[in-house]
């Protein structure tokens, strides 16, 4: 044998010895003996307290399972460790020393990878952890390690294990504190689940629970076999049920679940989801939610979801979308977009939308706004701080409103948009008495006081439909078309309504209309007699013409006129929106010959809530004064102060038609109404 081969055999039993050492070394070292050493230097490069407090240990096994070839032959390190905490910062140390305490950690070690800088953990297993997570009002929170910059060192985990332990979520920010139980199930019961959690606490003030099931072992690599989860959670007298799978559970690449909601209002799901939606009464939902979660938010469709508001049906689909900024220092709004559907739709489910439901109503939904007795004007302010959280396009129709006899409405469609905490309802259309009512309105949230703007045109509203359960309009023939454009400031309908300004304009250009209900509002006695007695007819309308000026909530009866055949009405006056007064005089004229004619004024007063019609004594009284003093002259001549000669004159109907024609204006949001046009000109 050569010197230079006695070199290497020796140089090669000497590696081999030396590795043979090591390995024995690393089989028989009590670990125990390093546990100071690997305390010290976690606890300085995480800058919080650490110690493995119970018994250390490391075995080495063959993972042929695991590998694939000649790695199959490289023997694997598994290391456990006993009685494991980690120190809470200062700041939160007052309420517990530790932020975890776990009873057992046991993982296996790849070491072919720690060549490359990375640390790859097939699976970690955890007993007993007893977690507590903190954040304090001030943003700050336990979970945050301290940072020595970027590390060469990269963790890969794949699986996580967790077998009997407890969380407790304590946020100050989100107003939590909520405590979770994790217990191991019986294999035997377990029907696919591996862990069940039950948890109790309080979010926002109001009682949480719940309870669950999930899947054996959570996987977080990157993989598509789905993880069974179950889950029941109450807050409030909000209910969420889920039931199905995710997939890639560390970035919840896809989850695919059946979900339960429902509550005392869906805007209560706002804290829980973030989603902007609106005030309504008790519902329940269920339907397929399936969807992505990433760093801005992720997509999520609530597929074919059927359910109850109120007494109301209600299905659709609505789709969540997450957006990243449009350009640097843009912020760009999540997107909900949908389609609604009520079949049979309960009017009376509309009123919590504008804070019109009654305060019992109200007070099942939480809200804090009671309505007084004397107002019939929704008090309830808009919640605009949430509006500019979303941005939204939702379509929703009504088939068919469930509604009393005294409300012509018969089905509504709008289209909702939110964009910058601006409110669309363009369109927002309803059937009403056989015709239509297209309005459009814009409510400018975007600030504390919103602006708004509304214009709405009724077409072709049938005159009997108008008052179904008043019978002697039954028989009248005839259509309502009229204008309107309003502006306003305010956070609710009342104070919107109370500071509007602008027009509104009605008229009927043709039609007919009881002579019965004419002489009683002309107090023609003598012809309501005769009409009782050989029955009522039709008289032919000429003309119906309102005009309204509307300076800051007070509708100015500018023009109102109602012109038939037989008579003519004058009605002037007043409407007060921000005091919800009326004062109102309506002047009947007759265009023939009344005996016995008690014609005077009729006076529609007081406030909406409890309006007062009384007829003008002053009048009654000086036509009774009349008759009795000539009575005791003749008895002839006592009927003279009651016999109506008909001096009402044309209106001019055609003149008034055309001025109605014109289209109404409204100052912008904020401006007082001075009757005048868009251009400057009078209004007519």
């Amino acid at each position: 044998m050569s010197r230079n081969e006695k070199i290497l055999m020796w140089s090669g039993i000497g590696l081999i010895s030396i590795l043979a050492l090591c390995v024995l070394v690393l089989l028989t070292f009590d670990w125990n003996r390093a546990k100071p050493w690997l305390n010290a230097r976690v606890s300085e490069s995480i800058g919080r307290p650490f110690a493995i407090n119970g018994d250390l240990s490391l075995t080495w096994y063959r993972a042929e399972a695991e590998e694939s070839g000649w790695h199959r032959f490289i023997p694997w390190p598994r290391l456990r460790a006993q009685d494991i905490t980690l120190g809470n910062p200062d700041w939160a140390k007052a309420a517990e020393p530790n932020m975890a305490e776990v009873r057992q950690v046991a993982f296996s070690l790849n070491p072919l990878p720690l060549l490359y800088r990375v640390i790859a953990i097939p699976t970690l297993v955890l007993q007993g952890p007893n977690l507590t997570l903190r954040r304090a009002a001030d943003g700050s929170n336990n979970w945050t390690f301290k940072s020595n910059g970027p590390s060469k060192w990269q963790l890969e985990l794949g699986q996580l294990e967790l077998n009997d332990g407890r969380v407790h979520l304590v946020d100050a920010i989100k107003h939590v504190d909520v405590k979770a139980e994790i217990v191991t199930l019986d294999q035997k019961q377990a029907d696919g689940y591996r862990i069940g959690w039950k948890l109790a606490g309080s979010f926002n003030g109001a009682a949480v629970s719940g309870n669950g099931k999930a899947g054996a072992i959570l996987s977080l690599r990157e993989q598509n076999e789905p993880y069974p989860i179950e889950a029941n959670l109450r807050a409030g007298k909000t209910s969420v049920s889920v039931n199905g799978t995710l997939t890639k559970p560390r970035n919840l690449a896809a989850v695919d679940v059946q979900l339960k909601l429902s509550g005392a209002s869906m805007a209560h799901l706002y804290p829980l989801t973030g989603i902007l939606l609106p005030d309504t009464p008790p519902f329940a939902t269920e339907g397929h939610l399936f969807g992505t979660i990433d760093r801005e938010g992720g997509n999520w469709n609530y597929e074919k979801f059927s359910g109850k508001v109120g007494s109301s049906d209600l299905a659709g689909t609505v789709k969540y979308q997450a957006r990243q900024p449009q350009r640097k220092g843009v912020h760009s709004r999540p997107l909900l977009t949908g389609a609604l559907v009520s079949n049979l739709l309960q009017f009376e489910d509309l009123g919590p939308l504008i804070g019109a439901d009654s305060n019992a109503s109200k007070a099942k939904r939480g809200a804090s706004a009671k309505q007084p007795p004397d107002k019939v004007l929704p008090v309830q302010e808009f919640r605009v701080e949430r509006w500019t959280s979303i941005d939204a396009d939702v379509k929703f129709t009504g088939h068919k409103i469930i509604r009393s006899k005294n409300l012509p409405i018969d089905n509504l469609v709008t289209d909702i948009h939110l964009k910058d905490g601006v409110l669309s309802l363009t369109p927002l259309n309803f059937g009403v008495a056989g015709g239509n009512l297209i309005s459009d309105v814009k409510l400018d949230g975007s600030n504390k006081t919103i602006k708004a703007e509304m214009k709405i045109s009724a077409r072709h509203l049938k005159l009997k439909e108008l008052f179904p359960a008043f019978q002697p309009m039954q028989a009248s023939i005839g259509e309502v078309n009229g204008d309107a454009q309003l502006s306003a400031t305010g956070n609710s309908i009342a104070t919107l309504l109370g500071s509007a300004n602008g027009e509104i304009k009605a008229l009927v250009n043709q039609g007919t209309v009881s002579k019965l209900l004419l002489d009683e509002i002309g107090l023609n006695v003598g012809s309501i007699i005769l009409t009782k007695l050989f029955g009522d007819r039709q008289v032919n309308i000429n003309c119906m013409v309102s005009d309204f000026g509307v300076t800051n909530g007070l509708m100015e009866a500018r023009t109102f006129v109602i012109d038939t055949d037989d008579a003519i009405l004058l009605i002037s006056g007043q409407i007060d929106l921000a005091k919800e007064q009326l004062n109102l005089t309506i002047n009947p004229r007759s265009k023939g010959l009344r005996l016995v004619s008690l014609r005077s004024p009729i006076h529609l007063a007081g406030s909406f809530k409890k309006p007062d019609v009384n007829v003008d004594k002053a009048t009654l009284v000086a036509k009774a004064g009349s008759a009795i003093a000539l009575g005791a002259l003749t008895l002839p001549a006592a009927l003279l102060p009651l016999i109506n000669a008909g001096d009402a004159k044309d209106s001019g109907c055609n003149r008034l038609l055309e001025e109605a024609k014109i289209k109404p204006v409204a100052p912008p949001p904020g401006k007082t109404y001075q009757g005048k046009s868009a251009v400057g000109e009078p209004a007519r």
